[in-house]
């Protein structure tokens, strides 16, 4: 049996770590010392391992909490129970990579149309394209831009 600064001590996390797994229904002590100190097993052990796996691929708490009620009850689930969660977070992980190139594509449309010189922002391309429109913003708008630069 472990204590909870043992455990937490073993996977390099916080005691305040396994506290909030517990809050939130994915570890729960096997048992209290007589000095009401949580005790850990081992198989409580193997699950805080397993959360912090589900957690280092992406893992929301909701997503930890269904698999491991899966992995509990192994016998009365299917592999295609675990393939929808994994499924899931795939396809929202492909979703924010999307957002994330879009957002990546207009900075560098906001980068590459300003010259970044020391003139007055008064005319600045990234400040206009900001109020208008930022999908419409080309480097030769740029009311300061050297155009020996491109």
């Amino acid at each position: 049996m472990y204590r909870i600064g043992e455990l937490a001590k073993a996977f390099d996390v916080k005691n305040d770590t396994l506290r909030f797994y517990e809050k939130h229904g994915l570890l729960t002590p096997s048992s209290r010392s007589d000095s009401g100190y949580r005790m850990y097993s081992e198989e409580d052990k193997q699950i805080l391992s397993f959360i912090l796996r589900a957690k280092t691929v992406g893992f929301s708490l909701a997503d930890i909490h269904e698999l491991l009620s899966i992995e509990v009850d192994k016998a009365n689930s299917a592999c295609a129970d675990v393939k929808v969660v994994v499924d899931a977070k795939l396809a929202e992980v492909e979703t924010k990579m999307a957002e994330l190139n879009h957002f990546q594509k207009s900075l560098k449309r906001l980068s590459n149309a300003c010259c970044g010189g020391s003139e007055s922002a008064a005319d600045c391309t990234i400040l206009e394209a900001l109020a208008s429109d930022v999908n419409n913003i080309h480097p030769e708008q740029h009311h300061h831009l050297n155009k020996e630069r491109f």
